[in-house]
């Protein structure tokens, strides 16, 4: 049974190797290259212990937000990352995303699948303090990101201050200290001409 055990955690942890081939739409600030998906997870969960706090509601469960930030794009392993401002891409996103975390949750002994779930869709529900938090984080490091480079993403067709604002609306009452970076962030990308107004 343990030898069972080991060998499915063993195959779960080779097959999510494959995130880090998962590339997202940002570049990192210090090359010219696109970051990938265990490389956003990892910068969220330095984000999460570093940025509690700044976080409204007290009493947070860290450890719980840095779990949610580091298996929350497991899932594009199969279905893929979708641009947050990609409309058409949000149609089916959900359903491919279920698909891909039954393959790859199940992967793990039923206890942890459990967990991994359990995480995964409370994240995605945005209900809890911790989820709220986390959405905040997946929302801001991008922010950060365009800052640093440009305005990489912005400078996508469609992308606009208001929907960079829309985008990380969440951060004004979870995170108000960190809404306001976003405000000076977005104002003062519009002025270096990085974000369209």
């Amino acid at each position: 049974m343990e030898k069972e055990r080991l060998e499915k955690q063993i195959r779960f942890i080779e097959e999510i190797d494959k995130i880090k081939n998962i590339t997202r739409q940002n570049r990192v600030i210090y090359d010219d290259r696109k970051e990938n998906d265990a490389e956003h997870s990892w910068h969220l969960a330095v984000m999460a212990f570093l940025f509690a706090e700044y976080m409204e509601e007290q009493n947070l469960d860290v450890l719980k937000v840095m779990k949610m930030v580091l298996i929350h794009d497991i899932v594009e392993i199969d279905a893929g990352d979708t641009f947050c401002y990609d409309e058409v891409g949000y149609r089916d996103k959900e359903e491919r995303e279920k698909q891909a975390a039954e393959r790859l949750f199940n992967i793990l002994p039923e206890d942890q699948s459990s967990l991994l779930w359990d995480l995964w869709r409370e994240f995605e529900d945005m209900k809890t303090k911790e989820a709220q938090f986390a959405a905040c984080l997946d929302r801001f490091q991008p922010l950060i990101l365009n800052n640093n480079t440009n305005g990489h993403t912005w400078n996508r067709e469609g992308v606009d201050s208001k929907k960079v604002l829309q985008r990380n609306s969440p951060l004004k009452n979870t995170t108000p200290k960190l809404w306001e970076y976003v405000l000076q962030v977005v104002d003062s990308a519009v002025e270096r001409g990085i974000l369209k107004p």
